[in-house]
């Protein structure tokens, strides 16, 4: 070969070999890129998963009552290792009656505009200051666990029953525990959370506070499902300085007891249970009281039947406020 051509050679050779390495690097970047962007998601998704928990709606509801009422209006008791808003109102008079302390329904404000808000506006005219608690969100309940029950389809052969089989996957890892209870095809239902310790807590705060402005009588309101925590507060706690109870709509929570056809009567305190009697559920389970407190000779338990007015809402309020206060007048005369 001609010296003068092995130049050139050289060249086209180191051309080719460059060419070749850049086309292999070229092919091996999609998956380094892919591997970076798969680091990148999980990144994310551990950043995502240390977020803070969502705060309870009712302390996103307390906080929209502070921004929008006067702060006189806004009491911050403790109970417990927590703080929650109270609405108060002193009595419009020169000596008060009483406090009556205002428990309102799951998923209702200090200031609802059911019941909670226009009798803690109203009774203050009447000589009694009112006090509307803030309650915590109740735990939901969790779902019960399913069961499969081994049928004797699946059922291995009797060739096969001599030599046990050896657990694959998920069955491998689980406990010995888990094929103990797999006898039993019953479901099991993990036990439910007990929400009564906060609630009471506030509830004695509310006491606390209420004892502080020195009050003549104390009287617990409860609406809703607050009628059950306000009677079974008094029923386990048992608290000297109340001695009266009002009830607006009382509701039963799901899946709790004692059950409040048995609570509410069952407190040997004047009681005023203030029924809805337009629904058939709500007279039902007002005549259960009152049979149960015929049982007990509750000779204090009184019933009185509302009318609803879901056209006129302001007329349905109302009603209720000067049932309830007409009971006050009559229950605690001496206050008067």
């Amino acid at each position: 070969m001609p010296n003068a051509l092995r130049p050139t050679l050289i060249a086209v050779t180191l051309g080719l070999s460059l060419t070749l390495a850049q086309a292999a690097t070229a092919e091996e970047s999609p998956p380094a890129t892919a591997a970076s962007s798969a680091a990148n998601d999980a990144a994310a998704d551990s950043a995502a998963g240390e977020r803070p928990p969502l705060a309870e709606r009712s302390v996103e509801a307390q906080s929209a009552l502070q921004r929008q009422l006067p702060a006189a209006e806004q009491q911050q008791l403790q109970a417990a290792d927590e703080t929650f808003l109270a609405l108060w109102k002193p009595a419009n008079v020169a000596e008060a009656s009483g406090v009556v302390i205002l428990v309102p329904a799951s998923g209702e404000s200090a200031d609802w505009p059911q019941a909670i808000g226009p009798l803690r506006n109203k009774l203050p005219d009447a000589g009694w200051s009112s006090l509307s608690l803030t309650l915590p969100d109740l735990p939901q309940l969790p779902a019960p666990m399913a069961v499969v029950a081994v049928t004797a389809a699946a059922a291995p052969d009797a060739g096969a029953a001599d030599a046990p089989a050896e657990p694959t996957g998920a069955a491998a890892d689980a406990p010995a525990a888990d094929g103990a209870a797999g006898e039993n095809p019953a479901a099991t239902t993990a036990p439910a959370v007990e929400p009564s310790v906060r609630i009471f807590a506030r509830i004695q705060a509310a006491i606390a506070f209420a004892e502080q402005q020195q009050a003549p009588a104390i009287v617990l309101l409860g609406h809703g499902d607050g009628a059950y925590w306000a009677a079974r507060f008094l029923a386990e706690q048992k608290p000297p300085q109340v001695k009266h109870l009002l009830s607006a709509a009382a509701v039963q929570p799901s899946g709790l007891s004692p059950a409040l056809d048995e609570l509410l009567p069952g407190l040997l305190l004047p009681t005023g249970d203030f029924y809805y009697k337009d629904q058939a559920g709500d007279r039902s389970a007002a005549t259960r009281r009152l049979h149960a407190s015929k049982r007990l000779k509750h000779e204090a338990y009184s019933q009185i039947a509302l009318k609803a007015l879901p056209g006129n809402p302001n007329a349905e309020q109302e009603q209720l406020y000067r049932r309830i206060r007409g009971w006050l007048d009559k229950s605690l005369p001496a206050q008067k």
